[in-house]
């Protein structure tokens, strides 16, 4: 058995059998793991584990995971060493005992073809976040340059945004003459979100020269930006296959979420279901259940734990978006539980809900059905009907046996 201890250039291994324990240090180029391999397996290496650092841990596992060693990466949080004694032999000594007790548990990790379409997505949504802060600084420098296109049309980096910025940057003053022209030329629509005398007042500005530059430069990024992510869209949807493209059309049921984000989720927890016993257990590892913090018979602050980040906020991003749907069971349950908790703890169960469903729907193959916004009503129907009558009698009604008999408990 062997645990191992990595960093950017080497690492440490422990190779420990009931007889003896052996300590030797290695590189971390394919060529020293290649000789990691022979040294394992000439010594008949039954198990490896590794803690799960940053991403050293990667190219290790990539190449074990094609050898008989049924290699395993463990939450180095999960093996914490006693305080005060800590070296990376003591560490190795130690984490090797635990392996060989078995008291380490494995950590998910999916193949290498899952592994690899979950790097695209993650990817792409570091594009998404990028093209969203470049739009943000192209309307900071409009609004610098006392242009006020953001009240006058729904959206800057539209058809008519992208006319009319081409207009500000050629230095051209935007007038009556302007407007028909472009409206001639149907590069600008006729139901803008202002009309003609607010645009032409809105557009009259003093950009400068360096202004109009840096502009054009990010105008040139936000394309570049769109043309990327269009690029990742293709080839994500190539690399899915058609269990996980049927994956995809059931999540993308569930009010909130897109196909962008359907395809996320697939990549993050794949189709098979089986490896997550219960929905509370996927939900647990994506880190949207609370946290078990008691002592002394005391429940102390619950926190969340971290979880999986992309399956985090993803699903917090779908949970926004699935709460303004009306008449829906997510609307309904962000409601009552926000009056309470609060709007962030009530956004936070919401995508809790959505996860637990995503789990039943590929359990069991099943399409989505909602439960619709009066799911807690009828479910709490008698409670209700008890309630109404002991506020009736405290007002000093009281309904007579035939009433009664008529009330559906």
């Amino acid at each position: 058995m062997l645990w191992y201890r990595c960093s950017q250039k080497d690492f440490g291994a422990c190779l420990r059998t009931k007889q003896s324990t052996e300590i030797r240090s290695f590189g971390a180029s394919t060529q020293d793991l290649l000789d990691l391999v022979d040294w394992l397996t000439a010594n008949q290496c039954a198990a490896v584990a590794m803690e799960s650092t940053a991403s050293y841990w990667k190219p290790v596992f990539n190449i074990l995971e094609g050898y008989d060693l049924n290699p395993m990466v463990v939450n180095a949080q999960h093996m914490k060493q006693v305080p005060g004694r800590k070296t990376d032999v003591k560490d190795a000594e130690w984490i090797s005992d635990l392996l060989m007790n078995g008291l380490l548990k494995p950590s998910f990790i999916p193949n290498r073809r899952q592994r690899e379409l979950r790097e695209l997505c993650r990817y792409r949504k570091s594009l998404i976040v990028d093209l969203g802060a470049e739009k943000n600084r192209l309307q900071k420098m409009l609004e610098g340059a006392n242009i006020k296109l953001s009240g006058t049309i729904s959206d800057i980096n539209g058809k008519s945004g992208k006319a009319l910025l081409d207009y500000i940057v050629s230095g051209e003053i935007f007038d009556d003459e302007a407007y028909e022209r472009l409206l001639a030329e149907k590069l600008i629509s006729k139901r803008l979100k202002a009309p003609k005398k607010q645009l032409i007042k809105d557009m009259q500005g003093c950009i400068s020269p360096i202004q109009a530059k840096m502009i054009k430069v990010i105008r040139t990024h936000i394309s570049e930006l769109e043309a990327h992510i269009k690029e990742l869209n293709d080839d994500i949807s190539n690399h899915l296959n058609e269990e996980e493209e049927n994956a995809v059309e059931l999540i993308k049921d569930i009010p909130g979420i897109s196909d962008t984000s359907a395809q996320t989720i697939v990549s993050i927890i794949g189709t098979d279901m089986s490896r997550f016993p219960t929905s509370g257990a996927l939900c647990s590892w994506g880190g949207l259940c609370p946290g078990n913090h008691e002592s002394a018979g005391k429940r102390k602050n619950g926190r969340t734990n971290k979880g999986n980040k992309l399956l985090r906020s993803t699903l917090v991003v779908c949970a926004h978006s699935a709460v303004l749907k009306k008449d829906s069971y997510f609307g309904e349950m962000y409601k009552r539980i926000a009056s309470h908790r609060g709007r962030k703890r009530a956004i936070v169960a919401v995508a809790h809900a959505i996860l637990q469903i995503i789990w039943q729907l590929l359990k069991k193959n099943e399409r989505y059905e909602d439960l619709g916004s009066d799911y807690f009503e009828k479910k709490n129907h008698k409670n209700k009907l008890v309630s109404t009558l002991k506020k009736l009698e405290n007002f000093g009604i009281t309904l007579m046996p035939e009433q009664l008999a008529q009330v559906a408990f």
